[in-house]
């Protein structure tokens, strides 16, 4: 226990770890095959707050190599991003790269010199959009923890002990019970990026107060 609390400490700087959620949009789900076609970032302090006003949130198409086939689901469900990936005047992946290091750097400062003092990434399955970081978006990438904070290990918990239903995205009330205040996109953008990191943050709030229970570690 003493050890896990000494690991603990290392993680936090003075305000607690910050936790950069992320998610992507992507081409296909075999994901050695796949292609950005949007990112997006929100930093959050430990508790799910932002660290800065909404406008600093980061949301993006990224241009698609124009031989890059698209998924038959993503051309149905996002047809206007689609369209956005293949405009000329979309970032490319390596613009888009190097305005999420940016980003990061404006909001945290340089990046730390020991990968345990970089803020953590956060999100649903997250370890796709980490997948696609370290094969696209090698800057950004460069400045997390080597620690992820999957959401969707919490989703598989809470349904695992049938303690209640999945948490639902769609339920605009559940949404905006679980981020107050947060301005929340309508139902037309659901397969979004931004959207599904807002939807991340709020299914965390949800499980700190229906599942998860803060305990102490003793020296």
């Amino acid at each position: 226990m003493r050890r896990a609390a000494l690991n603990n400490r290392r993680m936090q700087t003075p305000h607690g770890p910050r936790l950069v959620w992320f998610d992507t949009e992507y081409t296909s789900l075999e994901l050695d095959q796949a292609q950005l076609v949007q990112v997006a970032m929100v930093v959050t302090d430990f508790e799910g707050r932002r660290i800065a006003p909404a406008a600093q949130d980061l949301v993006t198409p990224v241009r698609l190599p124009a031989e890059a086939p698209v998924s038959t689901f993503l051309l149905r469900e996002c047809p206007a991003l689609v369209t956005a990936a293949r405009d000329a005047e979309t970032p490319t992946v390596d613009l888009v790269d190097a305005l999420l290091a940016a980003r990061l750097d404006e909001l945290l400062g340089p990046p730390a010199a020991k990968v345990k003092d970089r803020p953590i990434l956060a999100g649903n399955t997250i370890h796709a959009d980490w997948w696609l970081a370290e094969k696209f978006l090698p800057r950004f990438s460069a400045r997390l923890h080597y620690r992820h904070l999957d959401i969707s290990a919490l989703k598989i918990l809470w349904l695992g002990a049938q303690a209640g239903p999945e948490f639902d995205k769609a339920d605009a009330a559940l949404m905006r019970a679980n981020l107050p205040g947060w301005d929340l996109p309508g139902a037309a953008q659901r397969h979004d990026a931004l959207y599904d990191v807002k939807c991340s943050i709020a299914e965390l709030n949800f499980y700190r107060k229906h599942f998860l229970r803060a305990g102490h570690v003793t020296e």
